[in-house]
């Protein structure tokens, strides 16, 4: 029988072991895996926020979704309000709403085309115009209907959740699912013929066929396999550090069920609510800001009056592997790569590398072409989305820091975003100008929301009948009156997860 032995715990090696326990071992074991943990490294476990397809990860593998929601503090996420990212329009701060769900059908025109030929900027954010998420929030819904299945809604969502209490959720998942859980620190990493032969831990040596590196941004394997092996994308995204401040939930300590991504001076700040606390933190750019300055404005943005429970700094390391799987050893999470948490796709970069690996390792653990297919996909999976967060930075007008005013010139490491914005200029965004890329989770859909919230419209010549977008948005508010009716508070949703765990009938 092979091994498999994953090195590292937290949300990487916990997500990879279940998974690849999952695909290969559910009807007939295939592999032995074992997970290598060291109890004297801790987890970073500071990305709290997911995108939507994540609920696939979770239901593939068999999960509850109660269950895990309870575990990890989990609230309901319907997308990520940006404020602050272009100048204020008179008093008023610019805002806009990126969410999950898709813009709904239109009619003889699509319903983004209709918006900016009926000249409705100046009366409703686009958001609001064509996302049935956007009025949820208003409401304070979430897409959660008191009879929707596990891991389903009304429209699509994601999660705040504890990402520490994930890791240790999954753990225990895994375990009871046959994973094994070795608690060892590794101190040596055997290399032979272009291989890794062995680990060696406090433990004893541990041999095994395909190693994975889940050790975070130190790719304590990976490296041994091959050195320079690293392309950054700090040129593009210069914010390479964050300090993370955790507090109570501020204010009524109900949790939004959406993200808040606020531009600061040097950076931007995060919130996420979870329901035990709120999830702080600013990402910046250390050649403009130290620590202690980053940390002070982002405790003056909080307000000092706040109830802080714990403060940490993190160093990021922004890009990726030119090798993601190199010899037997493939590299996942953060020692594959990673991008500012803008769009919270830590988890969802985690899900994507071990699910082809899966899909490819069932080929064999030693085929050349599919390690060069593997690598392939995943640098264009990287660099797709290192340009949809160029996108957010490179069209803001702000000018108040040298920060801002540096920000338009990350499009020239964009060549393909440069020339689309050009195109976008003339003509709406759509599927076709897509084709061929590696985008993996951000379509045109996605776009159009940053495009427009941006206020980036294209100068469209074209007229349109005063009859058919009045017939096109009197579906959608139609369509929104039938769907807001049907869903939950988010309060009231997250009460039911918190009785149903506790053996209680849930609220009335």
């Amino acid at each position: 029988m092979k091994v498999i032995n994953i090195v590292g715990g937290g949300s990487a090696g916990w997500m990879t072991a279940i998974y690849l326990n999952r695909y290969f071992n559910q009807a007939r074991k295939n592999f032995s895996i074992n997970v290598i943990e060291s109890p004297d490294i801790g987890a970073i476990g500071v990305g709290e926020a997911t995108v939507h397809s994540i609920r696939f990860f979770f239901a593939a593998m068999g999960l509850d979704e109660k269950e895990l929601m309870a575990e990890t503090n989990a609230t309901v996420k319907t997308g990520i309000m940006f404020r602050n990212w272009k100048k204020p329009s008179g008093a008023r701060v610019h805002e806009y709403f990126h969410p999950f769900d898709q813009q709904q059908p239109g009619g003889s025109i699509d319903i983004s085309s209709a918006w900016l030929l009926s000249d409705r900027a100046g009366s409703e954010r686009y958001d609001e115009a064509v996302s049935i998420n956007s009025h949820l929030i208003t409401d304070g819904l979430c897409p959660k209907a008191p009879r929707s299945p596990d891991f389903g809604g009304v429209t699509p969502y994601g999660y705040h959740l504890d990402a520490t209490l994930m890791g240790r959720f999954l753990r225990r998942k895994a375990v009871e699912a046959g994973v094994n859980h070795i608690e060892a620190t590794v101190s040596d990493v055997v290399v032979g013929d272009g291989q890794i032969r062995s680990v060696v831990t406090d433990s004893g040596s541990i041999s095994g066929d395909l190693f994975v590196d889940c050790t975070g941004f130190r790719g304590l394997l990976i490296d041994r396999l091959k050195a320079d092996n690293w392309e950054s994308f700090a040129d593009a995204l210069p914010c390479d550090k964050a300090v993370a401040i955790q507090r109570a939930l501020p204010g009524d300590g109900r949790p939004r069920p959406y993200t808040m991504a606020t531009a600061l001076d040097h950076g931007w700040a995060w919130q996420i609510d979870l329901t035990s606390r709120q999830g702080c933190g600013y990402v910046y750019d250390s050649k403009r800001l130290t620590p202690s300055q980053a940390e002070a404005e982002l405790r003056d943005f909080l307000g000092r009056d706040s109830e802080f429970l714990s403060c940490n700094h993190l160093d990021m390391r922004v890009g990726r592997r030119q090798d993601f799987w190199v010899g037997n050893c493939v590299a996942v999470g953060l020692a594959g790569g990673f991008i500012e948490p803008l769009e919270s796709t830590g988890l969802h970069m985690i899900h994507l590398g071990v699910g082809l690996l899966a899909t490819h390792l069932a080929g064999g653990v030693d085929v050349p072409p599919l390690r060069e297919a593997y690598n392939a996909k995943m640098r264009g999976f990287y660099e797709d989305l290192k340009q949809f967060i160029v996108l957010h930075y490179a069209l803001t007008d702000r000018d108040d820091t040298a920060f801002w005013r540096a920000a338009a010139s990350t499009l020239s490491r964009c060549p393909w975003l440069e020339q689309q914005l050009r195109v976008w200029e003339h003509k709406i965004c759509e599927h076709q100008d897509f084709a061929g890329s590696f985008a993996s989770i951000f379509t045109d859909m996605n776009y159009r929301y940053v495009l427009y919230g941006m206020n980036r419209y294209p100068r469209l010549t074209m007229s349109l009948d005063e009859r058919d977008s009045m017939g096109i948005f009197s579906r959608f508010s139609a369509q929104v009156g039938q769907v807001l009716p049907a869903c939950q508070t988010h309060e009231h949703f997250l009460e039911t997860v918190r009785q149903d765990m506790a053996g209680g009938d849930g609220v009335q």
